[in-house]
């Protein structure tokens, strides 16, 4: 299943439990479609949210709104059967907001190009928390909820652990020597898995973030830009040649490739709500729905020449030769050039 967006997306989300999806594009124009097997897509709303691209896009408040962030700054909360602006919050960020992630009921994350992560209170309109944790660009978070740690990889090479019960910065890794650009929690959360822009899967043991304790570099050379966690052993990820591979974790190995969405980078990929599809979009302005369990069919019986790698928590680093690209770094640059050439939240 195929929707045409007519523009590149930079964000999308599926709906928590129902069959529709969302996608942020570059124009900063917010798309809300109805999806079924028996049928195409149907696009219920096309609003102008923002003056700049919108670069991230969440269902909140259990569906009943669209939370989005861009590089003009702003976050908006849309309500869903309207289209119409429940609260925008102008210069939420400094600098252009990169990331956004669900927390709690009541509470989402935002990540700016200038390293800044926020955590926003949506029923009391207020920003709760504010870490100043990177250098560079947040690339992706993700929460463990149990204790309360928001997790964030930035352009500048780290991986951040932020206590949201203590409002401190509880550990950060050691600067690698490439962008971190993706990253999920597994193996119970025993470990925190980040995808990086030469293509090397850094293992990190939990509670000793300073240095990872794998690498697997069997997708290397092309960057990780995305990461979607399967299960507690096996994570999908999307790569900036558009491949969308199965990879188990410990043993870790290329279980088998799952798709091609296209030749140019995954921007994301989303689960939906029943977990019938996985959701991709790239630089082909295309959103493509992928029978899930088709995909995943002959996956108990894929084989792959690359051999294990052990969970040896071992404080070595191996240094890579490929040398570094940056690709989410470079999509900050295009957007802009894409962008001239193409024509505080209220009680949810």
């Amino acid at each position: 299943m195929e929707i045409d967006l007519g523009k590149v997306p930079f964000t999308m989300d599926f709906h928590p439990s129902d069959n529709l999806v969302t996608a942020g594009l570059i124009t900063g124009d917010l798309h809300l479609y109805r999806f079924n097997a028996d049928s195409s897509p149907q696009r219920l709303l096309e609003i102008h949210a923002h003056s700049e691209s919108c670069r991230a896009a969440r269902f909140i408040n259990d569906g009943q709104a669209i939370i989005t962030g861009s590089s003009d700054r702003s976050i908006l909360a849309t309500d869903l059967e309207t289209g119409s602006p429940i609260a925008r919050l102008e210069n939420a960020h400094e600098d252009a907001i990169f990331s956004l992630i669900n927390l709690t009921e009541s509470t989402v994350a935002s990540g700016d190009d200038q390293g800044c992560v926020k955590v926003w209170d949506t029923r009391q309109r207020s920003c709760c928390n504010s870490f100043n944790v990177h250098e560079d660009y947040v690339s992706d978070m993700t929460f463990a909820s149990d204790s309360m740690k928001l997790l964030s990889t930035s352009g500048d090479g780290t991986l951040s652990v932020c206590n949201l019960r203590t409002n401190k910065i509880q550990s950060q890794s050691e600067f690698s020597e490439e962008e971190l650009l993706s990253v999920v929690i597994m193996k119970n959360g025993r470990k925190v898995i980040c995808g990086s822009q030469n293509g090397t899967l850094l293992l990190y043991s939990w509670g000793f973030f300073k240095d990872c304790s794998d690498r697997f570099t069997a997708l290397s050379p092309n960057s990780i830009d995305s990461l979607l966690k399967l299960d507690e052993d096996r994570v999908i990820t999307g790569s900036e040649n558009g491949l969308i591979s199965l990879v188990g974790i410990l043993p870790s190995r290329v279980i088998q490739p799952l798709a091609e969405h296209s030749e140019y980078p995954i921007e994301c990929l989303a689960f939906s709500h029943d977990r019938k599809y996985l959701g991709s979009i790239s630089h082909d302005q295309v959103l493509k729905m992928w029978d899930l369990d088709d995909l995943l069919q002959n996956s108990g019986s894929a084989q792959n020449d690359q051999a294990p790698v052990s969970d040896s928590d071992s404080d070595a680093m191996n240094v890579d030769t490929n040398p570094p690209k940056s690709r989410k770094g470079a999509k900050r640059k295009n957007e802009h050039a894409n962008d001239a050439t193409s024509s505080f939240f209220a009680d949810l």
